[in-house]
C-alpha cells in the first residue's frame, strides 16, 4: 500500500494547526517534516519549535526530514521532539557518522531513514540497506518546493526497491519532488510507497479525493 505524506513546508504557517487537521481529515496518515538549514541546502526552513508544535497538533505519523549539514548533531533533539521517521542525507557527512546518527537514532526508538539528492548513485545508500527503515530518493533538487518531477530518477528508485527487497525487504521507499496526480503511478510503479507532496497537495480543492488517488 501507498501512503501520501503532505510536506508542511507548503502548508499555510498561520494556520499550520488547521492544514494539519485537514491532512487527517483528508485521511492523510503521514506528514512530511523539512529542516533546512541554508547550508546543506540553500535555504532556511523551520525547526525545533516548529517540529515540536506539529507533535502536540497532530497524532499522525511525523517523517521529519533533515537537510543539515553533519545531522548527528542535531538527531538526539529531533528524536526527542517527536519524530516517528527521522532522515538523514548521505552527502551530509562521512560515512562512519552516517552510520552513527543511524545507531543514535534508533537507541532513541525512533525509525531511521536516509536520503539520496538526485545526483547521489543508488550504490551510495549500500552501506544502509540493512540499517534503516526507510530510503528517500529525491526526485527534485532539495531546498525549495514546486519544482518539476525528475522522471529520470526512476531506474534509481527501482534498483533500490531490488536491493532492498534481497536484504531488507520491510524497508520503505520515499520520493519527494515533483508528485502529483500524475506522476505518482509512475513513482509507486517502480517501487516507491510513501510519496511526500507539497504544492500540489495544498491546491487541490478536494483533498479527501487526492488521498485517495495518491494512495490507491
Amino acid at each position: 500500500m501507498a501512503y501520501i505524506a503532505p510536506s508542511v513546508l507548503s502548508a499555510d504557517f498561520a494556520h499550520l494547526g488547521r492544514d494539519l487537521q485537514e491532512m487527517k481529515d483528508a485521511g492523510a496518515k503521514w506528514v512530511h517534516v523539512d529542516v533546512m538549514d541554508g547550508h546543506f541546502v540553500p535555504n532556511i526552513s523551520l525547526g525545533g519549535p516548529v517540529v515540536k508544535a506539529i507533535r502536540a497538533s497532530t497524532d499522525i505519523i511525523m517523517d521529519v526530514h533533515l537537510m543539515i549539514t553533519e545531522p548527528i548533531r542535531y538527531v538526539e533533539e529531533f528524536c526527542k521532539l517527536g519524530a516517528d521517521y527521522l532522515t538523514v542525507h548521505v552527502e551530509a557527512d562521512t560515512q562512519e557518522n552516517t552510520l552513527a546518527a543511524i545507531e543514535k537514532i534508533r537507541a532513541l526508538g525512533v525509525k531511521p531513514a536516509i536520503s539520496l539528492k538526485p545526483k547521489t548513485p543508488p550504490e551510495a545508500a549500500k552501506p544502509y540497506l540493512d540499517k534503516v527503515d526507510m530510503i528517500l530518493v529525491m526526485t527534485v533538487e532539495p531546498g525549495f518546493g514546486g519544482q518539476s518531477f525528475m522522471a529520470d530518477m526512476m531506474p534509481k528508485l527501482k534498483q533500490l526497491r531490488a536491493w532492498l527487497d534481497q536484504v531488507n525487504p520491510e524497508c520503505k521507499l520515499e520520493v519527494d519532488g515533483g508528485i502529483d496526480r500524475n506522476t505518482a503511478p509512475i513513482v509507486k510503479a517502480n517501487g516507491a510507497e510513501v510519496l511526500v507532496s507539497g504544492s500540489s497537495y495544498f491546491k487541490d480543492p478536494d483533498k479527501a479525493d487526492y488521498v485517495r488517488v495518491i494512495e490507491a
